[in-house]
């Protein structure tokens, strides 16, 4: 299809365009499906099955995003569409307990090595809010670190130098957020375990909790330095403050346990969302029983929600987990993954980019590495991106559409499938 340098949506999708602008705002429900970080106009999807999304024109595409993360089997796969179908008629929301939460109970907690007990909520937003104001509550402090460039959802307390959308868009910062409740969050530099010594040195038994993604993937993707995540443990322990992993991203994708499980390190509290809702929405938050213990209707700290275990959200994340147990999909996607990246790191041998991977999870950056937190992510060409972004739409290949952001691989992505697409971005790059 020609092209200037920028993907063009068939009628179909900019007609729902143009609908969209007049009565969302942005045209979008969340910011970086606008197409923001890329330019152009986003295109609107009416299928997707296995590794494959089709638009509103019929156009398909090769589809390395999988919703940002739940479609780990890819796309409407045929266990999960079963049990969500049969489910659905015996009720779509209850309100009421149902045997499924406890069934989802029991296999996070065999999964997850630090959680003993577990409530389910709606999103990884709401999970994370929740273990932030359960931290607060447990150890009477108010004041939360967190780690430049880790997004932990559009929360109050943690829309600051956020990464995500909010880096993408230029606003690492949100308006609406009270300046004294800013000011109770204290941000540091991923991967600089002397920042963060100096942070609990001078106010450390102020601090309620250290909130961090274990695997940084709203900036791109880097990786904890040896030794970091096992410094943040130590530091949090020395001081009485509780260690938060946010693996709404990682959680039962990098393995069974998440990269807890990779990184032998066993958090206090952790935050959990996407693949165990199947592609529905879906949130949960757990840790060590006397942690949770503190929640309502047992303790002092309240959280609450109407749809919180929803019948059909929790009858597909236990089909996606059963199904990914039976074919040891983790194992599936590491192969997966390490050819992809060996194809990845073939087509930029020679080139200021670097590919980096940790399972199922890249990114390639428009720059040279290493690439170890936010201020090195931010040197990346997100000209170049934009470029490479619209190339490779335009010939069948869906990136996420931001050079702050992961991508993803699914047990749909068939060696065949990705050496498909392995010879069409080799031949993008050749030219970048």
């Amino acid at each position: 299809m020609p092209h200037d340098s920028t993907h063009l949506p068939g009628n179909h999708s900019q007609d729902l365009w143009k609908r969209a602008l007049d009565l969302i705002p942005g045209g979008v429900n969340s910011p970086v499906r606008a197409f923001k970080g890329v330019g152009g106009e986003p295109f609107f999807v009416t299928k997707a099955k296995g590794f494959t999304i089709t638009d509103a024109d019929g156009r398909d595409y090769v589809d390395f995003v999988g919703t940002w993360g739940p479609a780990i089997l890819g796309h409407a796969p045929d266990c999960v569409i079963g049990a969500v179908r049969e489910a659905a008629l015996n009720g779509t929301s209850f309100g009421i307990p149902n045997p499924l939460e406890v069934e989802m109970a029991e296999t996070i907690c065999r999964l997850v090595p630090s959680v003993e007990k577990v409530r389910m909520v709606n999103s990884g937003t709401e999970a994370v809010m929740s273990c932030i104001r359960l931290a607060r509550g447990v150890t009477a402090r108010d004041r939360i670190v967190k780690f430049e460039g880790c997004y932990h959802g559009h929360v109050d307390s943690l829309l600051v130098k956020a990464g995500s959308g909010a880096l993408t868009l230029g606003q690492p910062d949100s308006a609406g957020i009270p300046s004294a409740l800013a000011e109770l969050t204290i941000t540091v530099p991923f991967n600089d375990i002397e920042a963060l010594k100096t942070v609990f040195r001078e106010g450390g038994k102020e601090i309620a909790a250290v909130i961090l993604e274990p695997v940084p993937a709203n900036a791109g993707l880097y990786l904890p330095k040896p030794g970091f995540l096992e410094g943040v443990q130590a530091l949090c322990r020395e001081y009485g403050a509780l260690l938060i992993f946010d693996e709404v991203m990682t959680g039962f994708r990098l393995a069974p346990g998440g990269a807890q499980e990779v990184f032998g390190i066993r958090p206090d509290l952790t935050a959990m969302g996407k693949v165990i809702g199947g592609g529905l929405p879906v949130g949960a938050f757990g840790g060590r029983r006397n942690l949770m213990d503190w929640l309502a209707p047992l303790g002092p700290v309240y959280q609450a929600g109407t749809l919180s275990g929803n019948p059909l959200a929790l009858t597909a994340g236990l089909a996606q987990l059963r199904e990914m147990e039976r074919i040891n999909g983790w194992q599936l996607l590491e192969e997966l993954g390490m050819l992809f990246e060996e194809g990845m790191r073939r087509a930029i041998h020679g080139k200021e980019m670097t590919f980096q991977r940790i399972g199922s999870m890249f990114c390639l950056y428009f720059r040279q590495g290493p690439i170890l937190n936010l201020a090195d992510a931010k040197e990346s060409d997100t000209t170049a991106f934009a470029h490479f972004f619209h190339q490779a739409l335009d010939r069948g290949i869906y990136l996420a559409p931001s050079q702050f952001e992961a991508g993803f691989l699914s047990t749909a992505h068939s060696p065949e499938v990705l050496e498909d697409g392995l010879k069409t971005l080799t031949d993008i790059l050749k030219g970048a």
